[in-house]
């Protein structure tokens, strides 16, 4: 399985050849919006840095090897009073899951890490303001213990929102030896991968081949 980052919090998972796209975006300061092909696409929520599909083009014909489950969870901490609802998904193929948090905007309770599981790779929000803050995002990943942590929806040398916090200020809470940078934004994802944090280089929003 492979994990492709856009940028923001938009991913490209393959597995078997099938593209699965996730929170596809537009008007994020320093990336083009998402123009990609996808087989299926998934948003976490209506907005339009996560919803964005004009420029996605749906192929067909393709099994679906993912088994795709969904928990309902909150944008905000207030009970969706302020931002509505998000939709965390967990993507299982290939005996590896991979979750998305969305903007999930709120820790996540007792019973809503027993209803996600296990989880191989964790994609986490850890901007703050519209999402939970860098200290809260810590305390999700501790609790859903993934072996991966992949941080997304941050803004970093004049990319993303502004309003957001650095991935560096997250890495910060981490031992040095437990992240791992890479050289590009794709992620080999193996049952053999060792606990990390990855940090996936910036290419975000160019368009995909077709598998």
């Amino acid at each position: 399985m492979t994990l492709t980052w856009l940028g923001h919090a938009c991913f490209m998972l393959e597995s078997y050849g099938f593209q699965a796209l996730i929170d596809p975006f537009r008007n994020i300061p320093g990336l083009p919006d998402v123009c990609t092909e996808a087989d299926a696409v998934y948003c976490s929520h209506g907005h339009s840095d996560h919803a964005y599909t004009d420029e996605v083009t749906l192929t067909s014909g393709k099994v679906n090897p993912f088994t795709v489950r969904e928990l309902d969870t909150f944008h905000d901490d207030q009970g969706g009073a302020l931002r509505g609802r998000n939709t965390v998904r967990a993507f299982t193929s290939e005996g590896l899951t991979v979750v998305h948090l969305g903007d999930l905007g709120q820790p996540l309770t007792a019973a809503q890490l027993a209803q996600l599981g296990r989880c191989d790779v964790l994609l986490l929000p850890v901007g703050g303001t519209y999402t939970i803050d860098l200290h809260q995002a810590k305390a999700v990943a501790d609790a859903v213990n993934p072996h991966v942590v992949v941080p997304m929806h941050f803004r970093e040398g004049g990319v993303g929102l502004e309003i957001l916090t650095s991935r560096e200020e997250f890495l910060a809470q981490y031992p040095v030896d437990r992240i791992r940078r890479y050289p590009g934004n794709v992620l080999d994802i193996h049952e053999n991968m060792t606990k990390q944090v990855a940090v996936l280089a910036l290419k975000g929003g160019q368009k995909t081949p077709k598998a």
